[in-house]
C-alpha cells in the first residue's frame, strides 16, 4: 500500500523530469544545428559543379553567389537570357576563377522531354555535385481559387512541380554513376508548417508536393550516395514576397542563402534559417483552427490591397 502511494507521488515527478529533459535535449540539438554544426565541404563531398534553377533573382541568385564563394562552378538555369548574363557577370566580378555555364529554359512552356534533353546535353562530362531546384512562381496577390486565371494555375503547376521533376530526372542518373550528389528542393512554410494557406491554395499545394517528392526520392537514392533535402523557408525579402526590407524574422536573400547552403546534406526536411525555426516552434503551439483564422484574415487584407493596386493601375 505504501509502495503504491509512493509510486503515485513519484510518477508525475518522473514524467515531469523526463519531459523537461526531452525539451532540453531538443533545444540543445536545435542550437547545435542552427549555430555550431560544421557545414559540409560541398565541392569535396559531392562534386565541383552546382546547378541552380531560377538563378536570376532572389534566393536563387543569392545561392549562386554563395556557392561560387565556396569554390563551386555553376550551371545557371533561367528563362531570361539577359538576366542570366547579368548574374554571370556579377559572379565573375566577385569570383573570377569560377566557371559558369547558362541554360535558358522556360518551365512554363518547355515540355518535359525537352527540359531533360537540354539539361543532359549541358551537364555531359561535368562533375555535377549539387542541384538546387529553386525556381518557383505564384500569382500576383492573394486570391480565391476561382479568381486565378487558368493559364496562371497551369504555369504555377508546371514551374513548381514539373520543372523540379524534369531537372531532377535529368541530373540524378549522372549522380548515380558517380555515387555522390545532393539534391535540394526549395519548399515553403505555406505547405509544410501551416495547417492551411488560403488564397494561395495552388502555390501551397505545389510546395506540399515537393515535400513528399523529396521524402520519397531521399529513400530511393540514399543507397546511391545521393542526399535529398527539402528546405522550408518562411518569409524572405524577395520580389515574390513583395518585402523590400529585411529583418530578424525576414532575412535578406543573402543571409538566408548562407544558412541554406550550410544545411545541405543534413536533414531531409530542413528549416535552414534560425529565426524561421523559432517561428515554426511558435506556430506548432497554436491550434489549427486559430492558425487558419489568422492566416485567412491576413490573406483577405492582402487581397484587398492587391485589388486596390490593380484598380489604381488601370486608371
Amino acid at each position: 500500500m505504501e509502495f503504491q502511494f509512493m509510486l503515485l507521488i513519484l510518477l508525475p515527478t518522473l514524467l515531469g523530469i523526463y519531459s523537461s529533459f526531452k525539451a532540453l535535449l531538443s533545444f540543445l540539438k536545435w542550437t547545435w544545428a542552427a549555430f555550431f554544426r560544421r557545414p559540409k565541404d560541398l565541392r569535396r563531398r559531392y562534386g565541383s559543379w552546382a546547378i541552380v534553377t531560377g538563378a536570376t533573382d532572389g534566393i536563387g541568385k543569392a545561392a549562386s553567389l554563395e556557392l561560387a564563394s565556396r569554390g563551386l562552378n555553376l550551371l545557371l538555369l533561367g528563362r531570361n537570357l539577359s538576366k542570366l548574363q547579368l548574374v554571370t557577370k556579377e559572379i565573375h566580378h566577385n569570383y573570377f576563377a569560377i566557371d559558369i555555364k547558362t541554360l535558358v529554359i522556360d518551365f512554363s512552356k518547355d515540355s518535359g522531354s525537352e527540359i531533360v534533353r537540354k539539361v543532359r546535353e549541358v551537364i555531359k562530362g561535368l562533375d555535377v555535385g549539387v542541384l538546387i531546384n529553386n525556381a518557383g512562381v505564384s500569382h500576383k496577390y492573394a486570391s480565391f481559387f476561382h479568381e486565378v486565371e487558368s493559364g496562371v494555375v497551369e504555369s504555377i503547376v508546371r514551374v513548381n512541380i514539373e520543372g523540379v521533376m524534369w531537372v531532377t530526372k535529368a541530373v540524378v542518373p549522372l549522380m548515380m554513376e558517380r555515387r555522390r550528389g545532393a539534391v535540394v528542393n526549395i519548399g515553403s512554410a505555406s505547405a509544410s508548417l501551416l495547417s492551411s494557406f488560403p488564397l494561395y491554395t495552388v502555390y501551397a499545394a505545389t510546395k506540399s508536393y515537393l515535400e513528399m517528392f523529396s521524402r520519397s526520392i531521399a529513400w530511393e537514392y540514399k543507397q546511391h550516395g545521393i542526399d535529398v533535402q527539402c528546405q522550408v523557408p518562411f518569409l524572405v525579402a524577395t520580389k515574390m514576397t513583395s518585402i523590400r526590407k529585411s529583418s530578424i524574422m525576414v532575412p535578406s536573400p543573402s543571409a538566408y542563402s548562407i544558412a541554406s547552403i550550410d544545411k545541405i546534406g543534413y536533414e531531409v526536411i530542413s528549416v535552414p534559417y534560425w529565426s524561421h525555426s523559432l517561428q515554426r516552434c511558435m506556430l506548432s503551439i497554436l491550434p489549427h483552427s486559430l492558425q487558419n483564422w489568422c492566416v485567412f484574415k491576413y490573406m483577405l487584407g492582402m487581397r484587398k490591397r492587391g485589388q486596390l493596386k490593380d484598380f489604381r493601375g488601370t486608371k
